[in-house]
Protein backbone atom coordinates (compact mmCIF):
# COMPACT_ATOMS: atom_id res chain seq x y z
CA UNK A 1 0.00 0.00 0.00
CA UNK A 2 2.98 2.44 0.64
CA UNK A 3 4.11 1.76 -2.99
CA UNK A 4 0.99 2.71 -4.53
CA UNK A 5 0.42 5.89 -2.48
CA UNK A 6 3.69 7.01 -3.38
CA UNK A 7 2.99 6.83 -7.41
CA UNK A 8 -0.01 8.14 -6.85
CA UNK A 9 1.89 10.85 -5.07
CA UNK A 10 4.20 11.02 -7.48
CA UNK A 11 1.55 11.47 -10.30
CA UNK A 12 -0.22 14.18 -8.46
CA UNK A 13 3.79 16.24 -8.52
CA UNK A 14 3.79 15.57 -12.10
CA UNK A 15 1.16 17.28 -12.87
CA UNK A 16 2.56 20.72 -11.26
CA UNK A 17 5.86 20.19 -12.70
CA UNK A 18 7.47 21.60 -16.40
CA UNK A 19 6.59 18.81 -18.34
CA UNK A 20 10.56 19.35 -19.96
CA UNK A 21 11.66 17.77 -16.65
CA UNK A 22 9.52 14.90 -15.25
CA UNK A 23 8.78 11.80 -17.10
CA UNK A 24 5.83 9.58 -16.89
CA UNK A 25 3.15 12.41 -15.93
CA UNK A 26 2.70 15.78 -17.27
CA UNK A 27 -0.28 17.63 -17.82
CA UNK A 28 -3.18 16.43 -19.57
CA UNK A 29 -3.69 19.13 -22.36
CA UNK A 30 0.19 19.28 -23.45
CA UNK A 31 -0.08 21.01 -26.96
CA UNK A 32 1.65 18.71 -29.41
CA UNK A 33 2.73 19.79 -32.73
CA UNK A 34 1.30 17.35 -34.98
CA UNK A 35 -0.61 17.29 -38.72
CA UNK A 36 -2.95 14.72 -37.24
CA UNK A 37 -4.38 13.04 -34.20
CA UNK A 38 -6.28 10.29 -34.06
CA UNK A 39 -7.98 9.66 -30.18
CA UNK A 40 -9.34 6.92 -28.65
CA UNK A 41 -8.56 4.57 -31.30
CA UNK A 42 -9.69 0.87 -29.91
CA UNK A 43 -7.02 -1.27 -30.62
CA UNK A 44 -8.52 -4.72 -29.73
CA UNK A 45 -12.59 -3.53 -30.56
CA UNK A 46 -13.92 -4.74 -27.59
CA UNK A 47 -14.93 -1.11 -26.70
CA UNK A 48 -12.65 -0.97 -23.48
CA UNK A 49 -10.96 2.40 -22.80
CA UNK A 50 -7.89 0.69 -21.52
CA UNK A 51 -7.92 -0.95 -25.09
CA UNK A 52 -7.94 2.08 -26.77
CA UNK A 53 -4.62 4.39 -28.02
CA UNK A 54 -3.85 7.45 -29.86
CA UNK A 55 -2.06 8.30 -32.81
CA UNK A 56 0.52 11.76 -33.78
CA UNK A 57 0.92 12.08 -37.44
CA UNK A 58 4.02 14.79 -38.00
CA UNK A 59 3.32 17.82 -39.19
CA UNK A 60 5.67 17.07 -42.73
CA UNK A 61 3.32 15.05 -44.20
CA UNK A 62 4.43 11.96 -46.47
CA UNK A 63 2.63 8.56 -47.66
CA UNK A 64 3.55 6.67 -44.96
CA UNK A 65 6.08 7.07 -41.82
CA UNK A 66 8.36 5.10 -39.31
CA UNK A 67 6.72 4.50 -36.02
CA UNK A 68 7.43 4.50 -32.69
CA UNK A 69 5.17 2.92 -29.96
CA UNK A 70 5.57 4.83 -26.34
CA UNK A 71 4.44 3.81 -22.80
CA UNK A 72 3.36 5.82 -20.07
CA UNK A 73 4.97 5.10 -16.48
CA UNK A 74 2.74 4.49 -13.83
CA UNK A 75 4.23 1.40 -12.12
CA UNK A 76 1.51 -0.44 -13.80
CA UNK A 77 -1.32 0.75 -11.76
CA UNK A 78 -2.88 3.13 -14.37
CA UNK A 79 -5.09 1.88 -17.37
CA UNK A 80 -5.55 5.47 -18.58
CA UNK A 81 -2.34 7.36 -19.20
CA UNK A 82 -2.12 7.86 -23.07
CA UNK A 83 -2.69 11.47 -22.60
CA UNK A 84 0.40 11.92 -20.26
CA UNK A 85 2.87 9.71 -21.98
CA UNK A 86 5.72 12.32 -22.33
CA UNK A 87 3.88 14.15 -24.82
CA UNK A 88 6.05 17.35 -24.46
CA UNK A 89 9.58 15.77 -24.73
CA UNK A 90 10.02 11.95 -26.19
CA UNK A 91 6.88 12.44 -28.35
CA UNK A 92 7.65 15.56 -29.64
CA UNK A 93 10.80 15.02 -30.12
CA UNK A 94 9.79 11.45 -32.32
CA UNK A 95 7.17 13.76 -34.31
CA UNK A 96 9.68 16.79 -34.93
CA UNK A 97 12.18 13.79 -36.43
CA UNK A 98 9.53 12.38 -38.65
CA UNK A 99 8.33 9.36 -36.85
CA UNK A 100 4.20 8.62 -36.60
CA UNK A 101 3.64 8.35 -32.73
CA UNK A 102 1.06 5.50 -30.93
CA UNK A 103 0.50 5.84 -27.74
CA UNK A 104 -1.39 2.82 -26.04
CA UNK A 105 -3.83 2.57 -22.83
CA UNK A 106 -3.03 -0.74 -21.25
CA UNK A 107 -5.30 -2.95 -18.40
CA UNK A 108 -3.43 -1.84 -14.77
CA UNK A 109 -2.56 -4.83 -12.18
CA UNK A 110 -5.98 -3.97 -10.66
CA UNK A 111 -7.73 -4.47 -13.77
CA UNK A 112 -5.72 -8.15 -14.61
CA UNK A 113 -2.48 -9.84 -13.93
CA UNK A 114 0.67 -10.53 -15.84
CA UNK A 115 0.41 -11.36 -18.92
CA UNK A 116 -2.39 -9.06 -19.32
CA UNK A 117 -0.34 -6.00 -19.92
CA UNK A 118 2.34 -7.49 -22.21
CA UNK A 119 -0.65 -9.08 -24.38
CA UNK A 120 -1.86 -5.35 -24.21
CA UNK A 121 1.29 -3.60 -26.12
CA UNK A 122 1.80 -6.93 -28.19
CA UNK A 123 -1.47 -6.32 -29.56
CA UNK A 124 -0.55 -2.55 -30.36
CA UNK A 125 2.11 -3.67 -32.40
CA UNK A 126 0.10 -6.20 -34.01
CA UNK A 127 -2.70 -3.04 -34.84
CA UNK A 128 0.13 -0.61 -35.96
CA UNK A 129 0.86 -3.67 -38.82
CA UNK A 130 -2.26 -4.28 -39.49
CA UNK A 131 -3.68 -0.71 -39.56
CA UNK A 132 -0.76 0.34 -41.39
CA UNK A 133 -2.47 1.64 -44.70
CA UNK A 134 -5.26 3.31 -43.10
CA UNK A 135 -3.00 5.56 -40.59
CA UNK A 136 -0.48 5.85 -43.05
CA UNK A 137 2.40 3.62 -40.96
CA UNK A 138 5.39 2.72 -42.77
CA UNK A 139 5.47 -1.37 -40.68
CA UNK A 140 8.89 -1.99 -42.46
CA UNK A 141 9.33 0.21 -39.08
CA UNK A 142 8.23 -0.14 -35.94
CA UNK A 143 9.91 0.49 -32.69
CA UNK A 144 8.88 1.15 -29.16
CA UNK A 145 9.38 3.22 -26.20
CA UNK A 146 8.66 3.28 -22.51
CA UNK A 147 9.57 5.03 -19.16
CA UNK A 148 9.51 3.28 -16.17
CA UNK A 149 7.03 0.47 -16.32
CA UNK A 150 5.95 1.55 -19.83
CA UNK A 151 10.11 1.02 -20.49
CA UNK A 152 9.91 -2.59 -18.44
CA UNK A 153 7.01 -3.24 -20.91
CA UNK A 154 9.11 -1.90 -24.23
CA UNK A 155 11.80 -3.73 -23.08
CA UNK A 156 9.40 -6.85 -22.27
CA UNK A 157 8.30 -6.63 -26.02
CA UNK A 158 11.91 -6.58 -27.16
CA UNK A 159 13.27 -9.50 -25.48
CA UNK A 160 10.50 -11.91 -25.66
CA UNK A 161 9.75 -11.64 -29.77
CA UNK A 162 7.97 -15.26 -30.28
CA UNK A 163 7.23 -16.22 -27.03
CA UNK A 164 3.82 -17.56 -27.34
CA UNK A 165 2.92 -17.69 -23.60
CA UNK A 166 3.53 -13.60 -23.59
CA UNK A 167 1.69 -13.00 -26.99
CA UNK A 168 -1.74 -13.49 -26.48
CA UNK A 169 -4.52 -13.51 -28.74
CA UNK A 170 -6.69 -9.74 -28.14
CA UNK A 171 -7.58 -8.18 -32.00
CA UNK A 172 -8.52 -8.89 -35.23
CA UNK A 173 -4.83 -8.81 -36.43
CA UNK A 174 -3.61 -11.80 -34.60
CA UNK A 175 -1.84 -13.26 -37.57
CA UNK A 176 0.59 -9.87 -37.80
CA UNK A 177 4.16 -10.00 -35.90
CA UNK A 178 4.07 -8.82 -32.73
CA UNK A 179 8.29 -7.70 -33.32
CA UNK A 180 9.70 -4.41 -33.33
CA UNK A 181 12.87 -3.27 -35.12
CA UNK A 182 14.45 -1.22 -31.81
CA UNK A 183 13.51 -0.08 -28.28
CA UNK A 184 14.01 2.86 -26.25
CA UNK A 185 14.18 2.12 -22.35
CA UNK A 186 13.61 5.37 -20.31
CA UNK A 187 14.21 4.32 -16.65
CA UNK A 188 12.52 0.79 -16.59
CA UNK A 189 12.64 -2.13 -14.32
CA UNK A 190 14.06 -4.81 -15.83
CA UNK A 191 14.79 -7.88 -13.26
CA UNK A 192 12.64 -8.15 -10.12
CA UNK A 193 15.27 -9.63 -8.17
CA UNK A 194 17.66 -7.28 -8.20
CA UNK A 195 15.62 -3.67 -7.13
CA UNK A 196 17.39 -3.38 -4.43
CA UNK A 197 20.88 -3.69 -6.58
CA UNK A 198 23.20 -5.57 -4.61
CA UNK A 199 21.47 -6.09 -1.75
CA UNK A 200 18.77 -8.72 -0.99
CA UNK A 201 15.40 -7.75 -2.53
CA UNK A 202 12.69 -6.41 -0.34
CA UNK A 203 9.41 -7.91 -0.90
CA UNK A 204 6.28 -6.35 0.69
CA UNK A 205 3.49 -4.45 -1.29
CA UNK A 206 5.79 -3.82 -3.99
CA UNK A 207 3.88 -2.84 -7.82
CA UNK A 208 6.07 -5.75 -8.45
CA UNK A 209 3.83 -8.11 -6.47
CA UNK A 210 0.36 -6.19 -7.30
CA UNK A 211 1.29 -6.94 -10.94
CA UNK A 212 1.91 -10.86 -10.30
CA UNK A 213 -1.25 -10.68 -8.16
CA UNK A 214 1.13 -12.67 -5.61
CA UNK A 215 2.81 -11.77 -2.17
CA UNK A 216 6.75 -12.92 -2.98
CA UNK A 217 7.69 -16.86 -1.45
CA UNK A 218 9.90 -19.15 -3.32
CA UNK A 219 7.57 -20.99 -4.56
CA UNK A 220 6.10 -17.71 -7.09
CA UNK A 221 9.84 -16.95 -8.02
CA UNK A 222 9.53 -17.99 -11.46
CA UNK A 223 6.23 -15.70 -11.54
CA UNK A 224 8.59 -13.07 -11.18
CA UNK A 225 11.63 -14.56 -12.98
CA UNK A 226 8.70 -14.48 -15.85
CA UNK A 227 8.09 -10.72 -15.66
CA UNK A 228 11.39 -9.45 -16.29
CA UNK A 229 12.76 -8.77 -19.41
CA UNK A 230 16.76 -9.87 -18.11
CA UNK A 231 14.90 -13.20 -18.86
CA UNK A 232 14.35 -14.09 -22.16
CA UNK A 233 17.77 -12.05 -23.54
CA UNK A 234 19.30 -13.91 -26.32
CA UNK A 235 21.46 -13.29 -29.27
CA UNK A 236 18.72 -12.41 -32.00
CA UNK A 237 16.73 -9.45 -29.73
CA UNK A 238 16.45 -6.30 -31.34
CA UNK A 239 19.14 -3.16 -30.57
CA UNK A 240 18.09 -0.89 -27.98
CA UNK A 241 19.03 2.03 -26.01
CA UNK A 242 19.07 2.73 -22.47
CA UNK A 243 18.66 6.07 -20.48
CA UNK A 244 19.07 6.04 -16.83
CA UNK A 245 19.70 8.55 -14.41
CA UNK A 246 22.58 7.96 -11.28
CA UNK A 247 19.74 9.45 -8.70
CA UNK A 248 16.51 7.12 -9.44
CA UNK A 249 15.50 6.51 -6.22
CA UNK A 250 12.21 4.85 -7.83
CA UNK A 251 13.71 2.41 -10.31
CA UNK A 252 18.06 2.10 -9.27
CA UNK A 253 20.36 2.50 -11.88
CA UNK A 254 22.04 -0.75 -11.17
CA UNK A 255 18.65 -1.43 -13.64
CA UNK A 256 19.70 -0.02 -16.84
CA UNK A 257 23.46 -0.95 -16.51
CA UNK A 258 22.52 -4.57 -15.62
CA UNK A 259 19.99 -4.82 -19.16
CA UNK A 260 23.04 -3.03 -21.19
CA UNK A 261 25.49 -5.70 -19.75
CA UNK A 262 23.45 -8.41 -20.51
CA UNK A 263 22.00 -7.04 -23.75
CA UNK A 264 25.79 -7.12 -24.80
CA UNK A 265 26.96 -9.91 -23.16
CA UNK A 266 24.76 -11.90 -25.57
CA UNK A 267 25.57 -9.97 -28.55
CA UNK A 268 23.22 -7.82 -28.91
CA UNK A 269 23.79 -3.84 -30.25
CA UNK A 270 22.98 -1.43 -26.91
CA UNK A 271 23.72 1.63 -26.22
CA UNK A 272 23.59 3.02 -22.99
CA UNK A 273 23.73 6.80 -21.18
CA UNK A 274 23.65 7.05 -18.00
CA UNK A 275 22.56 10.58 -16.98
CA UNK A 276 24.47 12.36 -13.82
CA UNK A 277 22.05 13.69 -11.32
CA UNK A 278 19.15 12.01 -13.27
CA UNK A 279 15.60 11.18 -11.10
CA UNK A 280 12.92 9.14 -11.78
CA UNK A 281 12.45 11.15 -15.15
CA UNK A 282 13.85 14.55 -13.43
CA UNK A 283 16.44 15.85 -15.95
CA UNK A 284 16.44 12.94 -18.11
CA UNK A 285 15.03 14.56 -21.16
CA UNK A 286 17.29 17.48 -21.79
CA UNK A 287 17.49 18.05 -25.82
CA UNK A 288 21.30 16.42 -25.63
CA UNK A 289 19.16 13.10 -24.55
CA UNK A 290 16.26 13.28 -26.89
CA UNK A 291 18.72 14.16 -29.61
CA UNK A 292 20.73 10.79 -29.01
CA UNK A 293 17.11 8.79 -28.78
CA UNK A 294 16.32 9.93 -32.27
CA UNK A 295 20.21 9.45 -33.98
CA UNK A 296 20.18 5.81 -32.36
CA UNK A 297 16.42 5.30 -33.97
CA UNK A 298 17.17 6.75 -37.57
CA UNK A 299 20.77 4.85 -37.37
CA UNK A 300 19.02 0.94 -37.25
CA UNK A 301 16.19 2.23 -39.51
CA UNK A 302 18.85 3.19 -42.23
CA UNK A 303 20.73 0.04 -41.45
CA UNK A 304 18.03 -2.20 -42.33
Amino acid sequence: MKKQIFFALAMLVGLGCDAQNFGGFQMPKVEVSCSEKFADVNYVGDGEAYHTLDIYLPKVKKDAYPVVIHIYGSAWFSNSSKGMADLGTICQALLDAGYAVVTPNHRSSMDAKFPAQINDVKAVVRFVRGEAEKYHFDKSFIAISGFSSGGHLASLTGTSAKVKELEGDLGNHTTECSCVNAVCDWSGPIDMFRMNCDEPRKWGNTPEEALVGKDYADEYASLFKAISPITYIDKNDVPFIIFHGTDDNVVPCCQGQELYDELTKAGVKAEINIVQGGGHGFKMYSKENLQKMVNFLNNIKDEK
